[in-house]
C-alpha cells in the first residue's frame, strides 16, 4: 500500500487501488479530490492561492499553488491518463479562516470561488464539500473505493 502525502501547492495522480492520498492542515487552502471509479483513478491536490496572475513566475514553477493552474493541471492529466470528464467525482475541503479573517483578504473565500467558477467552465459540480468555518482539516482520497475522508479536530469522517 502507497501512501502518498500530498504537501503545500503539490499534486498526486494515482491509478492504483492500494494507493491513499492525503493532505494536512487545510486551513484557507482548498484540498480537491477528483476520482474516476470506472478507471479508478484519481488525485487529491492542495492549493494555497486563487489565482496565478498575483504571481505568474511562482506559478510557472508551482502551478498547483494557485487554484486556477492546479486545477487545470490536474484535470489535464487525469484526462490523459484516461479518466472521463462525466465520471468524475469531485470533493473539497477547507477554505476556513483560521484567524480573525474580517481582513480584506479573505483568502478561503476567494479560493471556493474561483474553484467553483473554473470547475463550472468545465462542466463539473461539487459532489461533497465541507468549507469555511474556522478549524483546519486533513483530507485523504482512498483509490480503491474513491473514498474522501476529512478529519476535523480529531473526528474522521467521509465525505
Amino acid at each position: 500500500m502507497g501512501r502518498f502525502t500530498i504537501g503545500i501547492s503539490e499534486m498526486h495522480i494515482s491509478n492504483s487501488p492500494d494507493d491513499i492520498l492525503i493532505t494536512y492542515s487545510l486551513g484557507s487552502c482548498v484540498g480537491v479530490s477528483i476520482y474516476d471509479p470506472e478507471a479508478v483513478l484519481g488525485g487529491l491536490i492542495h492549493c494555497m492561492l486563487p489565482m496565478s496572475k498575483i504571481d505568474p513566475a511562482r506559478a510557472k514553477m508551482r502551478p498547483c499553488m494557485f487554484i486556477d493552474t492546479g486545477i487545470t493541471l490536474m484535470l489535464q492529466e487525469l484526462l490523459n491518463k484516461g479518466a472521463n470528464k462525466q465520471r468524475l467525482i469531485v470533493k473539497v475541503g477547507g477554505a476556513a479562516s483560521l484567524m480573525n479573517d474580517d481582513s480584506m483578504f479573505r483568502i478561503g473565500e476567494r479560493n471556493i470561488v474561483i474553484l467553483r467558477k473554473l470547475l463550472w467552465k468545465n462542466k463539473l459540480l461539487i459532489t461533497a464539500e465541507e468549507t469555511g468555518g474556522t478549524v483546519a482539516r486533513t483530507m485523504a482520497l482512498f483509490m480503491d473505493t474513491g473514498k474522501t475522508t476529512l478529519k476535523v479536530q480529531g473526528k474522521e469522517y467521509e465525505l
